[in-house]
This record gives structure tokens, sequence and C-alpha cells, in this order.
């Protein structure tokens, strides 16, 4: 890619000329013909709901991340609520997670009435520092929640470690690192329970929808059981040999979070561009560091030795000590340039709900607050452009070099 022109200096926010003439989202999913065509042909076949597409679609996943199983449910937030069941979360137990995430990673600990315990992150990758975990062990901790912030893999090994030791379960979020790695392994195949997302806006879609990868076989068949009333599939297909076609029995209290052969066949398709798509973010965001990393008052996201991110988001942060103005007037700047950009995340404790009901305060978990005040999502998906990207680089070079103080 070419380096950028920065061209008018007038902002638009200002009456000048924006750097685009139309706007451009921070994510954006990608349909091809191949993948109206496979939910054309499952929209006629036999099966529209929960059909032979679903099992294909889980073990292709399952391959793909090096799992033994895969259980999909209808979204990333219902894929989470079944691992905290599968876990065996209840009143009275903890769970450790990060602020810094959609609240989805901690709502799932409190729907089953347990309680979410949050952990301050690392200052370079925003992940879950896991010098800090132990402080917050308790007697009643039962499960460790890592996010994989922007598509970093969190630091697994220290995390695994800690919780071997005090026999806990790690349920890894790993919404926005579908094919990251972490030394040399596929993120999937190392914790015991790690969810994956298929938001419009991630790596593959199949609409909305999520997945769970495992290797434990009973984790496997609690969390089928979860997503489909509370009916266990192997006590079905046991009574139905003696009572009929037509019996079933609820195990427990589950939900309908079943996903649709229609959602599989989607997401089967744009499994195969998997591996294109993944090597277009890292293109993008490589050019994005590339020029962005020598910005004054920028600071671009990391990725730690040994990892691969899959570049979910781009988030940079900015010094603020070094413009005139705070991060919404940069913000508002840069979306007047037509450049959707985003925050991720309010840090989940800051939430009205969380102050209310677990007492959380401000000033509990300074560097996820810090960097929530400083952080700005740049546009990055894999069908962007060059000229797209160009147009990011532009633009952010132009609203910082106005606001910066000289």
């Amino acid at each position: 890619m070419t380096q950028p022109d920065v061209g008018d200096t007038d902002l638009a926010i200002h009456g000048g000329k924006p750097v685009r003439a139309t706007h451009l989202a921070y994510g954006r999913h990608r349909i091809e013909e191949e993948d109206i065509e496979a939910v054309v042909q499952t929209l006629r076949s036999d099966w529209i709901t929960t059909g032979p597409k679903v099992e294909e679609f889980e073990e292709a996943i399952a391959a793909r991340v090096g799992a033994q199983y895969a259980v999909t449910f209808s979204s990333g937030t219902a894929a989470l609520h079944g691992a905290a069941f599968a876990a065996g979360l209840g009143n009275g137990d903890e769970a450790i997670t990060t602020p810094l995430t959609f609240c989805a990673t901690a709502n799932c600990v409190a729907y089953m009435g347990a309680t979410p315990v949050f952990s301050d992150v690392s200052e370079d990758t925003l992940n879950i520092d896991p010098e800090q975990i132990e402080s917050h062990l308790s007697p009643r901790t039962k499960a460790i929640l890592p996010v994989d912030y922007a598509g970093q893999p969190a630091d697994l090994d220290p995390i695994l470690d800690i919780a071997e030791r005090h026999g806990l379960i790690v349920i890894e979020d790993a919404a926005h690192a579908l094919g990251a790695e972490y030394k040399g392994r596929q993120v999937g195949s190392l914790s015991q329970m790690t969810m994956f997302s298929f938001h419009p806006v991630k790596h593959i879609t199949t609409g909305e929808g999520g997945l769970i990868a495992t290797d434990d076989p009973k984790y496997a068949s609690r969390l089928r059981m979860f997503r489909n009333h509370g009916v266990d599939p192997e006590v079905r297909h046991k009574q139905q040999l003696v009572n009929g076609q037509w019996y079933y029995e609820m195990q427990e209290l589950g939900f309908n979070y079943r996903l649709t052969d229609v959602a599989c066949a989607l997401g089967l398709s744009q499994l195969k561009r998997l591996s294109d798509s993944i090597r277009r973010r890292r293109e993008i965001a490589d050019y994005y560091t590339s020029v962005l990393s020598s910005l004054p008052g920028v600071t671009t996201p990391v990725e730690k030795f040994g990892t691969k991110s899959s570049w979910h988001i781009y988030p940079i942060r900015l010094e603020l000590s070094r413009f005139k103005v705070g991060r919404k007037e940069i913000f508002q700047a840069l979306r007047a340039e037509n450049i959707g950009v985003q925050v991720h995340y309010i840090p989940v404790h800051l939430h009205p709900y969380y102050r209310q009901r677990f007492g959380y305060t401000p000033g509990q978990f300074p560097k996820s607050e810090e960097a929530y005040e400083t952080l700005i999502t740049l546009p990055l998906f894999h069908s962007m452009t060059d000229p797209d990207s160009q147009d990011v680089v532009t633009a952010v070079q132009k609203v910082t070099s106005h606001f910066a103080i000289r």
C-alpha cells in the first residue's frame, strides 16, 4: 500500500471536505454468491432448522480449531451461557473475568446465579493480567473467563496453570479470535471450553450464532442438553428405543438456544474462506501499524511474541495529554470524515446494573478504565480495499494533526 496523502487539512466537522464521500463501517460481513447458493440449497432441502448441516458445521469447526467437540448455539452469548451451565456455576459461586469486554462475558456468570469477579488487564494487550488473578481467588471461585481482546490470545499458559492448581475451569471468550494462535496451537484447542461468535462483523458469519469448542465429552453432552430445553439427547435416544419416537425427557432447566441448518449452511460456506479472511485482516493491521505507530500521540495494538492475532478489531489508544481535545472530539471528527470508528468497550463494572447489583465503583480497575477513556477502534474487515484502509490512515493523520499540541 502507498503512503496516504492527507490533502484538505480542514476538518469535515468544521466544514472541510471529508476524506471519504461515503461511510466506512468499523466492521462488515461479506456474502458471496456461493454463500447464497448454499443457503438456497438448504432452504430447498428437507431440513431448515436443526438438521444435518448443524452437525456438519460443528465437525468442520472442531477440525479447524483442533478440538474434539463443537456445539453450536443461537448466539455467542447463548454459547457462553451454555458454558457456564456446563461448568456447574450456581448460587454462591464466583468466576473471574476481565472488565474490558462486552457485557455478555460477565452476564453468563450472573445468569447462573453466580457472581462475576473482575480482575484488571495488562497494559500492553488489554487482556486479563494473569499476575492479578490469584489475588481475586476465594473458596467460592469456580471458573476463570479470559477474553482474547481484539483477536490477541490471552496469556493462556499461566491462566491454565492457576486453574489447574486451584481446580478451576477455564472458559475462554474467543469471540474475537477464530483462527488466532497461541504458541503454535489454535485457539479453541487450549482451554476446557472456548466460545466463538459468528456475528456478522466476525471472521465468518452465520447471521447470528455462537459455538463452544471442547475436548471433554461431558461438557459437550451438557452443552447439547442445555441448548435444547434441557432434554438430554443421549437419554432421549435410549428412551425412544423403549417408548417410541415421540418420547423425550427434560433432565434440566434448559433453553431453546439451537442454531439452524440455514445458518450452518452459510457458516460452512464462509468457513472455506476463513484463512483468506485472516490473511487479509493481518495485511490491513500490518499496514495500519507501519504508518500509525510513528504518529505522535497514537499507540497501536501489540501482537505478543509467540502468538498470532486474528485481528477482529484494530483499537488504537490516544495519549490525550498530547492533544487539545479529548477522545470524544477526536472520535466525532473521525466520524465526520466518514470513518466509522467505534469504542470497545465500556468496562463492565461501570455499567449501572453491575454497580447497583454487585457494588462495583469507578477506580477499582484503573488500567481497564484508562484504556476505555483513550480507545478508538478503527475499521477493519476482510473485504476492505487498499483505498479504504488508506482513507482510514489519512483521516487519523488529518484529525490527530489538527488537534495536536505543538
